[in-house]
Formats: C-alpha cells, sequence, structure tokens
C-alpha cells in the first residue's frame, strides 16, 4: 500500500480564536470544538484539516515548543469564486484584525492573488484565476 495524504495538521495557541479565523474562511468546525484541544474539517476532497492546541501536542510529545509566527512554514490556499472574492475575502479578514502580507494583485500567472496571516502567523493564500 503507497501512503496517501489524508490530513493537514495546524498547531495553535488558541483553539476558539484560530477556529474562528477558518470558519470566515468557510471551513465547517463542530459546534462546541472551540473548547476541545483537538478539532477537525473536512475539506472538499476527502483531505481533513486538523487543528491542535500547543498544550494538546505537548500532552504526547512533550518536546514540542510552540514556534512563534510561521515565516516560512506551510500555506493554506483557498480558491475564490472569481477575483472580486479574493478583494472581498482579504478585506474582511484584514478589517477582522488579521494581518495583511500582500494587498491582492494580478499574478504573472494569470490569478489574483492575496496573503494573509491566520492567528498563529501560517500564511493564508487567497486566489482566483482572472480569465475563465
Amino acid at each position: 500500500m503507497a501512503a496517501m495524504m489524508n490530513a493537514i495538521g495546524l498547531a495553535v495557541a488558541d483553539m476558539a480564536t484560530s477556529l474562528s479565523f477558518y470558519r470566515r474562511l468557510g471551513l465547517d468546525f463542530p459546534a462546541g470544538a472551540e473548547s476541545e484541544p483537538h478539532a477537525e474539517a473536512e475539506l472538499p476532497g476527502g483531505v481533513r484539516l486538523m487543528i491542535d492546541t500547543h498544550a494538546e501536542i505537548a500532552s504526547f510529545d512533550p518536546d514540542h515548543r510552540p514556534g512563534g509566527a510561521i515565516k516560512d512554514g506551510p500555506s493554506l490556499a483557498f480558491l475564490c469564486a472569481d477575483p472580486a472574492e479574493v478583494d472581498t475575502v482579504h478585506a474582511d479578514l484584514v478589517a477582522a484584525g488579521y494581518p495583511n502580507v500582500k494587498e491582492p494583485w494580478d499574478a504573472f500567472w494569470g490569478q489574483r492573488y492575496a496573503i494573509v496571516l491566520d492567528p498563529d502567523g501560517y500564511r493564508i493564500e487567497l486566489f482566483a484565476p482572472t480569465k475563465s
């Protein structure tokens, strides 16, 4: 059997804050998950986004140390319906207080693109094709 990617895991400082951010992007975490140390949302295609608090990870990995803002770590890219939605979602997140990394722009590779940071410093990329 070949290994198959099934989930993406993020370590977070505050579950409620992180779930609030990802729910703004349309991910469906169970009600009440904000008070749990582990939460999951199934993404299209069956891959899961798993979120664990630093305390939860330390409970089974005593060497775990929170890394703070993730400069060169993984990024999560969210496909928007069209270029206008990239602008709208970006504006909504920035207005809600999430740090802007890159204002929306038309990238040379044919996409409208923008980047913000989630509450733990993970890069969140918003994109949509500029041509149909």
